[in-house]
């Protein structure tokens, strides 16, 4: 069968690239959200480290710093993290970053990474009600509880009472009535700390003064999400709006890492990983993070730690949709903990108008707030013709009467929103109703111009009856209008979710919850309750969800570690669309599907493993098992049938497509062995899954296919969710070549002027005359270098000629970053410029994550020494997913044209 795409979710070629300008070039370097010089050091615990005598009582952070010392590496301690079995190390920053190497070899170095920084949260929508009756207030503030089965639970009377929940974010308002407006011993807010102070961004900026103020009282009355997270959790019932958390009987510890601004390193979450984990805190949950692609920061390794150690991590999967797949977040990326996707609310809370003159019902228009006009005014059609395609995208004829005294109503299509009313208020029109041409009943752009959209039918009907001769008025009423509107969207997975999966192919994001339109908990001075949309509200939902977990199946590791199993085995499959036939959401944004905690806490049956992951082609696994126990009390039998998700066609044209994914219903093919099961009480059975990846598809789309094997009778049902990529990792381009963004081919060397060098060139480092490296990736990789190297180099770099790939075994790597003096991966170079591991691929959005910049401002290498005047090359590197870093074929490669330094 042919592939069947999805116009709905389909993206255009044009939608690939945002254009950026060379004026947008900077003359610093801008590499990822790495902190220049500084690196976490994670070191073996004492009776670990090589040659330590066992009457030797040094700390193992002395023992490392001793070695630095011998070897006369110049460095400055700036924090130390001692969690045997967790974590231990130290955070240092390096007068040399290239001393990393010389780092790494000593005895006792377990890794070394870049402190990395890590934005703030960023609700997708913000809006502060005026009181109960305001109009965005969601009309069933509890049907986020509905939808999840949570009021059932609450029904029996399980709230979360004796369970520890900490909140690492921004803080909490204490203050707040619902939160039990006070902080201690005995209160909901029991506890926690402020790691960072009221002023603290998390400025990179190395002279910045910027440093963090800790203290005991995590007290936040200025940023607010925090608070927003801790209502999500546990809002007392009986405030105004009648909401309440999930878990509105658990204690809450309150972890500040972010100031009322700006941004955090990753060390301070670390740090506050470890406290939360040593108070003793059943569950952690972070609503924040940054794109990476990995698993491998520093923040992610803690979590995962944790996880593993039987606590329950949640974790944001960041609200990047629109970027595309292949984006997951750090420390969302951590492999243990549950990396949280956001569903739309089913209400949406809208206004209606009333309509005189004829007899039709109120009809809604798109707007929480009603339109601040207080008069009834008369109707006035542009066209009356209801199938013109393009009413009102031409100036208005002479014909037209002054619109000021009307409300005009207009129909969508064939121009910008503000094009047709730009020409409808240059009749004096100032209130206008748009209505929908099919397109869909939502938000719309109108920029300063006061109008809303209506739908398709009471547009048709308002134009069939002013085409009649009738006189028709309109009303907005200022109060008593709202309406609790059914989101069409509602349901389904929020646009904004951030598709995974990691770049090594771990299952990212894990389940979802309600995101989109929450209300909730704020601090007091700032409006003491908020609507927020984001990933950073479903993640605390699931925070609460496992304070449910843990109160009724026990407090203990085993339920910890097994948490994920259990959620994403009883979730439910979310859909696409609404639209019959539409295939469900790929598991790359929806995870295993919405979570149900009435089934997860009640469910008799544990089917683990509960995700399967075929790989790539590469390394493809075809074959799989997993166990279905009956822990119930009387025997239970069983079908197994296959629910395939929409293949995701994750790259267009070379790059990531941007989202929604357009999605392809072919599927995989399974085959189960056996196919029906009769389980007594007590024991378990074993199933046999083949999996066959789709036919018929192009491997250059990056095709991720994905599905859902349910194990059900009449009476339950639960499923084990799988993954896998119809390509080869190695064979996706990694190192953006074409000229899509810039207008010039990149990789490129710019000058001061940001105008592209073109030939040889001579830079006198005098001022600003000096060259800046741009680049690009259109996928992660896990080395990326740029060396200097003599101009006459023979080399075939594969930006020139991409063929001939070879695939190696998976494995993890230690990166050798000087394999002897002068040499990488075989290639004879001068000296290193940059060079980082595990970075995420770049966006496709101009907001500074858009593309990379190296800025030569002073003529050294990476490790601070002279470069000598002469002619040279410059030599990019990035090593395909699945690579061995020690192979020169393993790489992508670029070299520069002849530059010359004359300083």
């Amino acid at each position: 069968m042919a592939s069947v795409f999805l116009p709905l979710l389909a993206a255009t070629g044009a939608a690939l690239a945002a254009k950026f300008s060379p004026s947008d070039i900077t003359h610093s370097t801008t590499f990822g959200n790495i902190l220049p010089n500084k690196f976490i050091v994670e070191v073996d615990s004492a009776q670990y480290i090589p040659g330590r005598r066992a009457i030797d009582a040094r700390r193992p952070h002395d023992v490392v710093y001793e070695h630095l010392q011998q070897r006369e590496l110049l460095y400055t301690v700036d924090k130390e993290f001692d969690s045997p079995g967790l974590f231990t190390g130290s955070v240092l920053t390096l007068d040399n970053a290239h001393d990393v190497a010389k780092v790494r070899e000593i005895p006792g170095v377990k890794a070394i990474r870049p402190v990395t920084i890590i934005p703030p949260p960023k609700p997708t929508k913000k809006y502060v009600p005026s009181g109960p009756s305001d109009p965005q207030v969601p009309a069933d503030s509890e049907s986020t509880h509905i939808i999840t089965n949570v009021d059932k639970l609450h029904a029996q009377g399980i709230l979360g009472q004796g369970i520890k929940i900490g909140i690492i974010d921004t803080g909490v308002d204490y203050t707040n009535p619902s939160l039990g407006g006070a902080f201690g011993a005995g209160h909901k807010i029991v506890g926690g700390h402020d790691f960072v102070g009221d002023a603290y961004n998390g400025d990179i900026d190395p002279t910045s003064t910027n440093s963090p103020t800790p203290d005991n009282d995590p007290l936040d009355q200025c940023n607010g999400h925090g608070t927003h997270v801790a209502g999500i959790i546990g809002a007392d019932p009986g405030n105004p709006f009648n909401i309440s958390g999930v878990a509105y009987q658990a204690s809450i510890n309150a972890y500040r890492i972010f100031g009322c601004s700006g941004s955090v390193s990753d060390d301070i979450i670390v740090e506050a990983l470890l406290q939360g984990y040593n108070d003793g805190n059943d569950i952690l949950t972070l609503s924040l993070g940054g794109s990476d692609g990995w698993t491998e920061s520093s923040s992610s390794v803690v979590s995962s730690r944790i996880a593993a150690a039987g606590r329950i991590v949640t974790i944001a999967a960041g609200n990047d949709g629109a970027v595309g797949s292949w984006y997951s977040s750090s420390p969302g990326n951590a492999i243990n903990a549950i990396s949280v996707a956001s569903l739309d609310n089913t209400i949406i809370p809208l206004q209606n108008l009333t309509v005189s003159g004829v007899t039709h019902d109120p009809i809604t228009y798109f707007s929480a707030l009603p339109l601040p006009v207080k008069d009834t005014l008369p109707l006035y059609a542009i066209s009356k013709d209801v199938t013109i395609t393009d009413d009102a995208c031409n100036p208005l004829p002479d014909s037209t009467p002054d619109l000021s005294k009307y409300v005009v109503l207009v129909r969508r299509g064939s121009c910008a929103f503000t094009q047709k009313l730009g020409n409808i208020a240059a009749k004096g029109g100032k209130v206008t109703l748009i209505y929908d041409n099919g397109n869909g009943f939502a938000g719309i752009e109108v920029g300063n111009y006061t109008a809303v959209l209506i739908q398709a039918a009471d547009g048709t009907f308002l134009a069939q009856q002013l085409a009649a001769g009738k006189q028709i008025s309109v009303t907005f009423p200022q109060s008593g209008a709202s309406t609790s509107f059914p989101d069409p969207h509602g349901g389904l997975i929020s646009d904004f979710t951030t598709y995974g999966p990691s770049n090594d192919f771990h299952f990212k994001p894990a389940i979802a919850a309600p995101g989109g339109n929450i209300l909730s908990t704020y601090p007091v001075p700032m409006g003491t309750y908020a609507v927020l949309s984001g990933t950073s509200m479903a993640t605390p939902f699931m925070a609460g969800v496992s304070a449910l977990l843990f109160q009724t199946r026990g407090k203990n590791a085993d339920v910890g570690r097994n948490a994920r199993t259990i959620f994403e085995t009883t979730a439910q499959r979310v859909p696409s669309s609404k639209t019959d036939g539409d295939p469900l959401q790929t598991v790359t944004q929806q995870g295993a599907g919405l979570v149900d905690a009435f089934k997860a806490v009640h469910s008799e049956v544990f089917v683990s493993p509960s995700e399967l992951i075929t790989n790539d082609t590469a390394h493809y696994k075809s074959i799989h098992t997993f166990s279905v126990k009956n822990n119930g009390k009387s025997t239970k039998n069983f079908k197994i049938t296959h629910h395939p998700a929409g293949t995701a066609l994750t790259f267009q044209k070379g790059a990531p497509a941007p989202g929604p994914v357009p999605l392809s219903a072919q599927a995989a093919s399974v085959e189960f062995f056996p196919s029906s099961l009769t389980i007594w009480p007590g024991f378990s059975e074993t199933v046999v899954v083949v999996i066959k990846p789709p036919k018929g598809l192009n491997s250059t789309d990056n095709p991720v296919f994905s599905g859902f094997l349910e194990i059900a009778n009449a009476d339950e049902s639960y499923h084990v969710t799988y993954l896998g990529l119809a390509a080869a990792l190695k064979d996706t381009h990694v190192v953006d070549n074409t000229d899509i963004f810039f207008g010039v081919q990149i990789p490129a060397i710019f000058d001061a002027n940001s105008n592209v060098v073109n030939t040889t060139k001579n830079f006198t480092f005098q001022g600003t005359d000096f060259p800046s490296i741009v680049s690009r990736l259109s996928f992660g990789t896990a080395l990326l270098r740029f060396d200097l190297v003599q101009p006459d180099i023979k080399l075939t770099t594969s930006l020139s000629k991409r063929d001939g790939v070879h695939v190696f075994e998976r494995r993890d790597y230690t990166f050798p970053w000087d394999e002897k003096p002068n040499t990488f991966a075989k290639v004879q170079t001068i000296g290193s410029l940059f060079s980082a591991t595990y970075q995420p691929r770049n966006s496709n959005q101009n907001d500074g994550t858009g593309f990379n910049n190296i800025a030569l401002s002073l003529p050294q290498f990476a490790n601070g020494t002279k470069i000598a005047n002469g002619a040279y090359r410059v030599l990019l590197r990035a090593l395909k997913v699945t690579g061995d870093p020690t192979r020169e074929e393993d790489f992508e490669s670029w070299l520069s044209l002849v530059i010359g330094i004359q300083a």
